[in-house]
């Protein structure tokens, strides 16, 4: 070739490695293992610059492993269950296997240009009947061994589609697709029962040191471990058997400071009373109509509902307390009751003064005697304050933490209450009432109860005649889905309609990949091989509720016999990569409304079709309605695969965003033909100087040593820091054509992982053997690592003047006299003697005159 031309390169080496197999997953005892696994994408139908780096990180790892003499795992698969598909059944009329299926085709039409080193023999799709079939064996499983529960829950639900719907589909209190008024409705859910484990899930996230801290403080705060006070209001004039209303307080110091108490909507209690009141009845409903979410509820107004009960104080009954209905009192966390302490607790705080409620300083500020205005003070529990209120002395100045200790004992010793520990973590609710997921594989019987389907039966697949043109599950009304035999007494039974969280299919499927074809969940010597994970990659967006999942699956698999005792965390280290970001172009309509386009729209600043100048937004996240998205196959067809996967490896650190430019774009390009007209140049430019050899050759090992620390440590755009230099090394020197061949071809090796096919091409071009992708990772001689000669600077009286190279080892006396040879020195002494010469070794000479 005249020229490097990456339309006819790269096909023919991706045929090539396919032909020989070379990314095939073996077990192979002999040899270690290392699995490598980005997180599996949503088939959308697009890939995206997002993608294109997720998985270029995934691949270098992958094919650097390979070529250390590791045994790789690098799979692929689709995380294809799921609400998108379900709308665009509804918009476009089409079944969501058709729907998903098709852009599950799509997008692998698209990556497998970019040449990953993925074993797509192993794909799958968590949609696949083969996929959920085992999700549902494990399911079965986990309900014998009583990690699998049944109980009432609240919930949101959407009366006109008259489906739960996830807090993130509640918007302004109404269904984002029907806009009706969503309500908070208590619906028979199943669970798993993922509190069980909060403490040990927890603890272990000291052992994941190859995780970033960052992601292990989100999982701590999650999981939320505190100590604190339960204790029991009594009720006065409450309805029969609520005579003491249980509260739980991480911060029984405030326990003298307390104004009223709130129980929630949903509470017993306020249920009882609502039976006998249309205005309790009434506010409960309105608070149902809020959303769940810890969020919705603290950015909605606080209201409530003073109930006309009072509650007294555990430590002295005769300070009774009005106790209200609040719409931020949420059951679901602790007992559904709270003390409201509004000097020290800003929701409190805000309803407080709504109501015109009393507040009460228990302790200030140290200095200071100022009460609370509009703002709680809420020290941390490390500060030391000056209680006010409070069991202990008035004007008491301790910490937090001190009188919290302090009072939890009192109240243990007096019997008022006992210390306990709680988690936030709930149990993790797995029931959907949507069609497209995996379907819960129990029956409902009349004389049996509920009772899981027998294994034999499974997979229990979904009907494909389903039709969407009525609001709710098409399961609940199909005409002969839901009718089975109980698998117990054989009499006529349904199946349970509600199909499964799609964050199930997610939190195994990592395990699935050791066996994917198999016909139990997992395969004990694979899994045995091939698991854990040895590094995970993904976005910081997953770093709570995926992760989390995940971690509780592989112990419930552990627990049900499915994964071995090694592999209690699923994965050993996880890298969260950075985003690709591009400006946004923006223009006005006659109406002054946003008008975006997107990047090939424009140039010089104007739009192409009609000339207009555009407002150039700083770099954002790559997002369709503002139209900064670059498609990678545009990407790929302009300028090849391995540009796009060099220019996300080079400009950034992966954890960090990076740019996606025209310019950087083109100078990659023009970068990758450059090597390869130096390859193709080697033998070119005659014989060369072979005492030049020596220097190229050292260059090439510390350039070996660079790239495979960058790989090691995640820092991709170091490596390629280091090639950049390496080529110029070559590129400059005169050294001759054996010494440019061999570094040459190290350059094929250390590119491989990042530019794959420009690597294979090099390769061939110089006599490589085989494939580079089979080739063993090159090594740094560390006797080439160190410098036979160094550079000193030379200072007269305090500035440098000038520098010398002299060999390393050079007697003191010897670098003297060659300092004082150097004519910047001869000029500056004029004749004259030194007063003195400082010799310091391997530093610095000093001439002072």
């Amino acid at each position: 070739m005249s020229r490097y031309d990456p339309a006819t390169v790269e096909p023919k080496w991706q045929e090539a490695w396919e032909k020989a197999g070379t990314f095939l997953a073996k077990r192979d005892p002999a040899k270690p293992k290392y699995y490598v696994l980005e997180m599996f994408p949503y088939p959308s139908g697009r890939i995206h610059m997002g993608h294109v780096r997720n998985y270029t990180m995934g691949d270098v790892v992958a094919r650097y492993k390979r070529s250390c003499g590791f045994s790789v795992l690098h799979p692929m698969g689709w995380d294809a269950f799921g609400m998108p598909a379900e709308n665009a059944a509804m918009e476009k009329g089409a079944n969501p296997r058709d729907w998903t299926y098709q852009n599950i085709a799509d997008m692998k039409e698209q990556m497998k240009p970019l040449g990953f080193s993925l074993d797509w023999t192993r794909e799958f799709a968590t949609c696949d009947p083969e996929y959920y079939g085992q999700q549902q064996a494990l399911f079965i499983d986990m309900l014998a061994a009583g990690l699998i529960t049944r109980k009432n829950a609240v919930v949101n639900w959407d009366p006109v589609d008259m489906t739960v719907l996830a807090n993130e589909q509640v918007i302004d209190g109404k269904g984002w697709r029907s806009g009706a008024e969503v309500e908070r409705k208590e619906l028979t859910q199943w669970f798993f029962r993922i509190s069980d484990f909060a403490d040990e899930l927890l603890a272990a996230l000291d052992g994941l040191k190859d995780w970033p801290e960052k992601v292990r403080l989100m999982q701590s705060n999650w999981i939320g471990k505190s100590k604190g006070l339960s204790f029991s209001f009594g009720v006065k004039g409450a309805p029969a058997g609520f005579e003491t209303l249980p509260v739980y307080t991480t911060r029984p110091d405030t326990m003298m400071g307390p104004t009223f108490a709130a129980i929630a909507a949903d509470h017993p209690l306020a249920k009882a009373l609502e039976k006998d009141n249309p205005e309790i009845a009434a506010f409960c409903a309105k608070c149902r109509g809020m959303g769940t979410s810890e969020a919705a509820i603290e950015q909605a107004e606080k209201l409530g509902y003073d109930t006309g009960l009072k509650v007294t104080h555990p430590a002295d009954p005769t300070l009774e307390l009005p106790l209200w209905i609040a719409n931020f009192v949420l059951m679901d966390y602790g007992t559904g009751a709270v003390i409201g302490c509004p000097a020290h607790d800003q929701r409190d705080l805000d309803f407080a003064r709504k109501y015109d409620l009393p507040v009460i300083d228990v302790f200030k500020p140290l200095g200071s005697d100022e009460s609370v205005g509009k703002t709680a003070f809420v020290p941390q529990k490390t500060e030391k304050v000056r209680y006010v209120q409070w069991h202990g002395a008035p004007g008491t100045e301790i910490t937090c933490q001190e009188a919290m200790d302090r009072t939890l004992a009192l109240y243990e010793e007096k019997g008022w209450g006992e210390a306990k520990v709680q988690f936030r973590l709930r149990d993790w609710g797995l029931s959907r009432q949507r069609y497209w997921g995996c379907p819960i594989p129990v029956v409902h019987c009349d004389a049996c109860g509920v009772v899981p389907e027998k294994k034999e039966n499974l997979p229990i697949e979904l009907p494909a005649d389903v039709s969407f043109d009525k609001p709710g599950n098409p399961l609940d009304r199909h005409p002969t889905w839901r009718d089975c035999a109980c698998p117990t007494c054989g009499r006529p039974a349904r199946r349970e309609t509600d199909t499964m969280d799609t964050f199930v299919d997610s939190s195994w499927y990592y395990a699935r990949f050791t066996a994917p074809r198999a016909t139990t969940p997992t395969v004990a010597e694979e899994a045995e091989y091939w698991m854990n994970v040895d590094q995970y990659i993904g976005g910081i967006e997953h770093a709570i509720l995926h992760l989390l999942y995940s971690r509780f699956f592989a112990r419930a698999m552990q627990i049900t016999g499915h994964l071995p005792k090694t592999a209690i965390e699923p994965f050993d280290a996880l890298f969260t990569q950075g985003m690709v970001t591009h400006e946004i172009y923006m223009t006005r309509d006659e109406r002054g409304r946003a008008v975006y386009h997107l990047p090939e729209e424009v140039e010089d600043g104007k739009v192409k079709a009609t000339g207009e100048a555009v407002t150039i937004v700083p770099s954002a996240k790559m997002s369709k309605s503002k139209k900064n998205v670059v498609d990678p196959v545009n990407i790929v067809d302009s300028f090849g695969a391995d540009t796009a996967r060099w220019f996300v490896m080079s400009d950034s650190p992966p954890e960090r965003d990076v740019e996606w430019t025209a310019s950087g774009a083109d100078a990659a390009s023009k970068h990758l033909s450059r090597v390869w007209r130096l390859a193709a140049e080697v033998d070119a430019r005659g014989a060369g100087d072979a005492s030049q050899d020596l220097a190229l050759i050292k260059t090439v090992h510390r350039t070996i040593a660079e790239v495979t620390a960058g790989i090691e440590g995640f820092a991709f755009n170091k490596s390629v820091a280091a090639l950049y230099g390496l080529a110029n090394a070559v590129q400059r020197t005169d050294a001759s054509a054996g010494a440019k061949r061999q570094a040459m071809q190290v350059m094929a090796q250390l590119m491989s992982p990042m530019t794959p096919h420009l690597a294979e091409e090099i390769w061939d071009m110089l006599g490589g053997k085989g494939l580079v992708a089979d080739a063993e990772w090159p090594r740094a001689d560390p006797a080439m690592l160190v410098d036979d000669e160094i550079v000193l600077p030379i200072q007269i009286n305090g500035k440098k003047r000038c520098e010398i190279t002299v060999p390393k080892d050079l007697p003191r006396e010897e670098v003297e006299k060659l300092a004082l040879a150097e004519d910047g020195v001869i000029r500056a002494l004029d004749g004259r003697a030194p007063k003195k010469v400082i010799v310091v070794p391997g530093r610095i000479v000093n001439v002072v005159i």
